[in-house]
């Protein structure tokens, strides 16, 4: 049978430094942003004085309801914008999860997770593999984590693209001999070396995850899927990951 393998295929920005538009002031800020299929990572990496903001596919800050989100401190808080000049409101849903937030000789580096469709029309919604370059708008604020005007020189807009990465050494993957059969697939699937997997978490292609199981004798039932494509993130028990798509009949 074909199967389709994406491994731990995942598509990388790299960091981009940030500079302010117009003036071209270099701020000390930079971004990165990752995408799995199942999740957006992104990383800020900035003054550790002041709160950190972005946006996504918007190119000015009067680019009224577009995703934006501020890092205050302590959490990445998920926005929209509501005119230039004005503090973007919350959103009443909170998506972005902070998984790391260090500070070292004044430069913060903060790291946080969402999926890639979270379901709120408010959130922009990230694509694999990306449709293309992403129009971004940023800001941020020195000495104060008030969310409050940033002040001049202190914001700007860019595009950044995406390029596609192994996040996972291939001679690994190689090794660990992962495959499912038979593919597509009705209502059962099998594992070969299934004894290497711990867990299965099943995504459909928007990045919304619509299942989590265990093994069952090297099987998993998927007859209450409903017919389409779907990606396994697959867990091992040495703590890896990589990744199975599959086209469900």
């Amino acid at each position: 049978m074909t199967f389709f393998n994406v491994k731990s295929q995942t598509y990388s920005t790299g960091t981009v430094p940030l500079f302010s538009t117009p003036g071209g002031t270099d701020l000390a800020y930079s971004v990165k942003i990752d995408l799995t299929p199942s999740l957006v990572t992104l990383t800020l990496v900035g003054p550790s004085t002041g709160w950190l903001g972005m946006a996504f596919n918007t190119t000015n800050m009067d680019d009224l309801g577009k995703d934006a989100v501020i890092f205050d401190g302590t959490n990445l808080t998920d926005r929209t914008f509501n005119g230039q000049g004005i503090v973007p409101p919350l959103d009443g849903m909170q998506n972005w999860t902070v998984t790391s937030n260090s500070v070292t000789a004044g430069v913060r580096t903060v790291t946080a997770t969402r999926a890639l469709n979270t379901g709120d029309p408010n959130d922009y919604v990230f694509t694999m593999p990306p449709a293309g370059p992403l129009n971004i708008t940023y800001a941020r604020r020195l000495s104060n984590f008030t969310i409050a005007y940033h002040g001049s020189n202190s914001c700007g807009t860019t595009a950044v693209s995406f390029a596609g990465t192994l996040g996972t050494d291939e001679a690994a993957l190689k090794s660990q001999k992962i495959s499912l059969y038979p593919n597509p697939a009705k209502s059962t699937v099998h594992f070969k070396n299934a004894d290497k997997i711990k867990s299965i978490d099943i995504y459909e292609s928007t990045g919304r995850k619509v299942k989590s199981l265990q093994l069952n004798g090297g099987d998993i039932g998927i007859s209450d899927l409903k017919s389409g494509t779907y990606y396994l993130e697959i867990t091992l028990q040495d703590g890896g990951l990589t990744y199975e798509k599959l086209v469900k009949e």
